[in-house]
């Protein structure tokens, strides 16, 4: 694995990209939970501080194409004037994730920083002006073009000629192959503070694991199974929870018959644990010395079926063991129950995580 430059390096009043984690969970127009911007924060301060200028890019869920028409969908289901991104929605907008970094980024007693919002990413006119009158920009929604999520980055042409240096302080999506992560291999690129101590915090407890090492599976992405045979290879037990014991076929003998494998039966409605499962999977817990867990063991959205996360959580939580623990409904887990001090490392993202367990060269640095 490359070296990663940190943005401490970076020389003072240098123009940047800075790709950052704003995938936050927002219901009714408030940000739930604004953890992620919040450990971007040193990185962006350490900037400021250099004088830098900051175009800030970033996603917030997946947009669905819209129809040839581009009719363009509002909070109210109507349509809105052209003249938007392709595939605009007014829910998945960034603007509320602007105004709440900017709340966070103020000091008492300091001047208001200057910053404005840029609605439109290949208007290179709007740039322009933005920069010459601002300190940051906060682009919108990335995954309204569809050459993000096509790894294209031609998307940032215009942005790029006002740019000298790309920052990525993103980790959670390290493992993305999207235009706004792939486009180091373009621009002189350092990484951001908080990104550095998720791959550091990882790889240091990897290296110095030790035996049994227990993978937890959870949550309903049905892509963490791809990643099953190479972790069985540095695994000595896995144990699948959540939506997943569903999305293993009944016919895969190899996964039902191998004895590193331990695949939740569920109870009857299927949306939690059962009671026999917590007991089996507590007990290879308890006799762990490293765990890493990712996603949710039930339907978590649901009050009735977080039973078996929680009592998860709290064996995970009491092993003596090192710990790490990613994903959105298993670190709320952890900070609901107040164990979060018992936990070694929380990762920003699951996904990210387990490819990195299997494979170093990550699209972020490769």
């Amino acid at each position: 694995m490359k070296l990663l430059r940190s943005v401490e390096e970076i020389i003072p009043n240098t123009n940047l990209i800075l790709r950052l984690d704003t995938d936050l969970p927002i219901d009714d127009g408030k940000i739930l939970d604004n953890s992620r911007l919040k450990k971007s924060i040193p990185t962006i301060r350490c900037l400021l501080e250099k004088n830098c200028k900051i175009a800030i890019i970033g996603h917030l869920g997946r947009p669905a194409p819209n129809d040839a028409h581009q009719q363009l969908r509002s909070l109210d289901g109507q349509a809105v004037l052209a003249g938007k991104p392709p595939n605009y929605d007014e829910k998945l907008s960034l603007k509320l994730v602007y105004l709440e970094l900017m709340q966070l980024l103020e000091i008492e007693g300091q001047d208001t920083l200057s910053s404005v919002f840029v609605d439109d990413i290949k208007d290179e006119g709007k740039i322009s002006l933005a920069l010459e009158n601002n300190q940051i920009i906060f682009v919108e929604n990335i995954r309204f073009w569809d050459e993000e999520e096509k790894g294209e980055t031609s998307l940032f042409e215009r942005i790029r000629n006002y740019m000298r240096v790309y920052v990525n302080d993103a980790f959670a999506v390290a493992h993305r192959k999207n235009a706004s992560i792939i486009i180091h291999n373009e621009m002189e690129s350092f990484y951001g503070l908080s990104f550095i101590e998720e791959v550091e915090n990882i790889k240091m407890i990897m290296d110095r694991k030790e035996k049994p090492l227990t993978i937890i599976l959870g949550g309903a992405k049905e892509d963490k199974l791809k990643h099953i045979d190479d972790l069985l290879k540095i695994a000595d037990h896995i144990l699948i929870g959540g939506k997943l014991p569903k999305l293993i076929m009944s016919n895969d003998k190899f996964l039902l018959s191998n004895e590193k494998m331990r695949i939740a039966k569920l109870r009857e409605d299927g949306l939690d644990l059962s009671d026999e499962d917590v007991q089996n999977f507590t007990e290879t817990i308890n006799s762990s010395k490293t765990i890493v867990w990712s996603g949710a063991m039930g339907f978590y959205e649901s009050l009735n079926s977080r039973t078996g996360t929680e009592k998860i959580a709290q064996a995970v939580a009491n092993a003596d063991a090192k710990k790490i623990v990613a994903g959105g409904d298993t670190g709320a887990s952890i900070k609901n129950l107040g164990l979060r001090e018992k936990i070694d490392f929380v990762c920003s993202g699951g996904g990210v995580m387990l490819e990195m367990l299997v494979n170093e060269n990550l699209p972020a640095w490769a």
